[in-house]
Order: C-alpha cells, then structure tokens, then sequence
C-alpha cells in the first residue's frame, strides 16, 4: 500500500471527509487534492531522508512525536496545533515557505482547486502523511521483519513501498521527476 491509499483510508475515509468539511470540498476534489499534494511531499521525504541528517531527524520526529492521531482521529485534522505541527513537518520537508507555495500552485493547476485552499491543506496533509509514516514505524516495530528494523538504511527500505509512487522499487525516478517539474516552472 502506498502512502496515497494509506492517507486516503485512515479512518474508513474518515480523514478525507473531515478535510473536505473543514474546505468545503466534494470527495472527489479532496482526493484530487491529495493526488496533486502527497506525491510533492513524498519527493521532499525522499529527498530529506537522503541525507544522514534528514533521516536521523525523520527518526527523530517519528520516534518521538503523537502524529499517529492524524491518521486514527479524524477530528484532530480540525485543531489548531495540527496546522502548527503540520508547518513545521513542511519547514523540515521542503525548507523554506516559497517550496511549499509552489506546491500549492502546481497543485491548484492541476485540480482547479484555489491555490489559497491547498496552501491551508497542505499542513494538515504533511502532518496526515508523518502519521502514516509512523504507524508504519510503529507497526514495523512491534512485529519486525529481518532486515528492516526501524533505525538507518533499514528504516528507508521500510518506507520506499510508501512512498514510491509508480511502485518501481525506486524512490529515486519519482524525487528526479517531482524536483524536474518544480524547476521547469
């Protein structure tokens, strides 16, 4: 299951129904919304956990943050510190606000959805995907597997079949053609 189907399915849907009350989007919009924007974020989580630093940091926030109740309550989408925490994530993730703008933009050309809407969603969607993420590390950990502890190289290996959107084994087409089109704009 990639992370897509992941935030999608949290809750039984759920999640994606509290996103569109709290937006005023049809289920469709919100899915199309989440199609534009988790694959931007995906590419800055790959790109992040590329480097020693970026991965111990991910480790880190995994470890020791609650951002399973994004993903296991639906309502806690609607709390303020869920768009604080979630700024924060977008900060680690793609460095500076002005990445974050672009993702906005290039999604709301894609969907047709107000730019202004996708920049007030995309912090509830990093904080909704650093929930999936650490379930999965949660999950990993309570019934590990030989070779994929949580910890390193192994923790990457873990999270790539989530995070690989064409699910070619490789994260790394997926980064090259997400950061292709953010410079070709």
């Amino acid at each position: 299951m990639d992370i897509l189907d992941a935030i999608v399915g949290a809750q039984n849907g759920g999640a994606t129904q509290q996103l569109g009350q709290q937006f005023g989007l049809s289920e469709s919009q919100v899915s199309s919304a989440l199609s534009a924007l988790v694959p931007a974020l995906s590419a800055g989580f790959q790109q992040n956990m590329s480097t020693p630093q970026g991965l111990d940091g991910l480790l880190s926030a995994l470890g020791g943050g609650q951002h399973q109740r994004y993903v296991d309550d639906a309502g806690a989408l609607a709390h303020p510190d869920t768009v604080s925490d979630g700024n924060n994530i977008l900060g680690h993730v793609f460095g500076s606000k002005d990445v974050s703008r672009q993702v906005a933009s290039r999604a709301a050309a894609q969907t047709g959805i107000g730019e202004g809407v996708l920049k007030s969603m995309l912090p509830l969607v990093a904080a909704m995907m650093m929930g999936t993420m650490s379930k999965q590390v949660t999950s990993a950990a309570a019934s590990p597997q030989p070779g994929l502890q949580p910890g390193g190289s192994s923790l990457l290996g873990m999270l790539t079949p989530m995070l690989d959107s064409n699910r070619d084994g490789s994260m790394v087409d997926d980064v090259i053609g997400i950061l292709g089109r953010f410079a070709g704009r």
